[in-house]
């Protein structure tokens, strides 16, 4: 195992000479050469604002073998996935040419532009996304159908947007070069781990800032509860609230508050900690998971009856991740070959924005992870992760109550005075970055963010709650009449015919990838389970 030696020093000059070494001649291009993904869910709804109960369009491709168009739980919750690229604007450029499409090829259907989900069926209405008839189709199925039984379907109709955000890997080898201790720091790979590792750590440490500047969903339609218990207070006979709340979805009303999960800890010292913790969740049994069973009536319910049935179930803020090679478990190759990207998983869409994000806050993230790739990042104790957990959800409950205080080492601090210190610290990466594309994107952003501060009714959760209460309708009505707007903004803008064809074209391809998988299938699914289940890791393995 590594030691992370490195990330223990507390040396508050980290940053600072981090960014002084990329930023010499020979290195400068280097920070233009990380990559940038996103991942974007959308519920489908009617004209009328309830959920499409209709099967995911063949218009889009098969959502098994489509690299752009799948789906995420539900066969109305479609997910947008955009090739990586060095630009995060291309990135959103190439969001905004794949809505152009989904909306030529979608009927009269349109996207609820809005994380809190749309008004729901009773439960048993829900569709849960289907993939085939191929083993690996009916594995993601009955993935999908073990989520439902443990934390029911409404819960993961919740949307949302995935910031995946790498640096180049040789950014990782000149830092290793750069420390002194580098004859001490394992292999590169290695290296590079730790250091998204302490990316990570800080990440969990500050977080909450993105929740106060970003987070878009205070309110949601009253039937999500479904008449379970909660602290949110009404708006009317068909909204609840949190009067400063800025992402319920982030919120303890989402995944951080279910059974097993709750007593859930990762470790994040380093890659060995951390998949050891998540490789036993995956494979310890849970009593009442184990009560229900894997299978009712000779059908499948759920993988298996442990903590996670695998690893994409744990619910967090942000991954390690890495490229899983054709039939390899996910876990298995962060093990195998290290971490290769984040993904950020706490952004909300953006009502505001057409694509669900704005490009200022694409360059504001790149700011951030590379503050945090860069700054000093001490271990986390279990208080430490608990007093960060709880300032996220401070932060997502009420971050904008005036006078609010978070807790930073065990001590009261302002959250706009931390948020103001954070932004400062940040200023020479953005002058950095502003500097390789010779404009000034970084500090506007920055500016824009400390405007947030300045004035809290700025931000997207109090903009989308004031629109609400301005409006006098309810979380639907008014949602549904911004989502109609955007949806008649994509149709008066069609792809020209070429770009359509291609895309037709690929659609066609990846429903005939699908044919040609179930057609060549070979066993059957209980022996394919089985092998799933039997994974071994090897942390060293090629």
């Amino acid at each position: 195992m590594m030691s992370d030696t490195t990330t223990n020093l507390a040396n508050p000059d980290r940053l600072a000479q981090g960014l002084a070494l990329l930023g010499l001649e020979p290195n400068r291009a280097l920070l233009l050469q990380g990559l940038h993904g996103i991942e974007k869910e959308n519920l489908r709804v009617t004209p009328a604002g309830t959920l499409a109960l209709t099967p995911h369009p063949t218009t889009f491709g098969a959502a098994l073998t489509h690299p752009m168009l799948t789906t995420d739980y539900s066969e109305a919750l479609l997910e947008f996935v955009t090739p990586a690229d060095p630009d995060g604007a291309t990135s959103l450029e190439h969001l905004d040419t794949l809505h152009r499409f989904v909306y030529s090829a979608m009927g009269d259907e349109i996207l609820w532009n809005q994380s809190m989900p749309c008004r729901l069926p009773p439960e048993p209405e829900i569709p849960i996304a289907n993939f085939g008839s191929s083993n690996i189709g009916h594995l993601k199925h009955v993935y999908r159908q073990g989520l439902a039984i443990r934390y029911g379907k409404t819960m993961q109709c919740i949307a949302g947007i995935h910031f995946n955000w790498s640096l180049h890997e040789d950014i990782w080898r000149l830092l290793r070069e750069n420390e002194a201790a580098s004859a001490r720091l394992g292999s590169v790979q290695d290296f590079q781990s730790a250091r998204y590792f302490a990316l990570i750590r800080n990440f969990r440490r500050y977080s909450w800032l993105l929740m106060v500047l970003f987070g878009a969903s205070p309110a949601l339609d009253a039937g999500f509860v479904r008449g379970a218990k909660h602290s949110l207070e009404s708006l009317g006979d068909h909204t609840l609230y949190l009067p400063y709340a800025t992402s319920l979805r982030m919120s303890d009303l989402g995944y951080h508050n279910t059974s097993a999960q709750a007593a859930l800890l990762p470790n994040y010292d380093d890659l060995d900690s951390y998949v050891a913790s998540l490789a036993r969740a995956v494979s310890q049994p849970y009593p009442p998971y184990e009560a229900i069973g894997t299978q009712r009536n000779g059908e499948w319910v759920q993988i298996n009856t442990n903590v996670l049935q695998i690893e994409n179930e744990f619910y967090s803020s942000i991954r390690p991740k890495r490229v899983a090679r054709p039939g390899e478990r996910a876990l298995a190759a962060l093990a195998g070959r290290g971490v290769q990207y984040v993904e950020v998983r706490c952004l909300d869409i953006d009502p505001f924005e057409p694509i669900g994000i704005a490009e200022s806050t694409v360059r504001f993230l790149d700011i951030f992870l590379l503050s945090c790739a860069l700054e000093d990042s001490p271990r986390l104790s279990p208080a430490g992760l608990t007093e960060s957990s709880d300032n996220f959800g401070r932060a997502s409950r009420e971050g904008r109550r005036p006078g609010l205080n978070l807790q930073r080492d065990g001590q009261p601090v302002g959250l706009k005075d931390w948020a103001y210190e954070l932004l400062e610290r940040m200023e020479p990466a953005a002058a950095l970055l502003d500097s390789l594309r010779d404009d000034d994107a970084h500090r506007l952003t920055l500016d824009a963010q400390r405007a947030k501060l300045d004035d809290l009714s700025l931000t997207p959760s109090a903009r989308a709650l004031s629109g609400l209460l301005e409006s006098g309708l309810s979380f639907a009505d008014f949602n549904l009449a911004q989502s109609t707007r955007i949806a008649e903004g994509f149709r008066a803008r069609p792809l020209a015919p070429e770009a359509r064809a291609r895309f037709d074209a690929m659609a066609q391809e990846s429903l005939e990838r699908q044919k040609a998988i179930e057609r060549d299938e070979v066993g059957n699914f209980d022996t394919f389970v089985a092998a799933y289940r039997a994974f071994t890791l090897n942390r060293y393995s090629n």
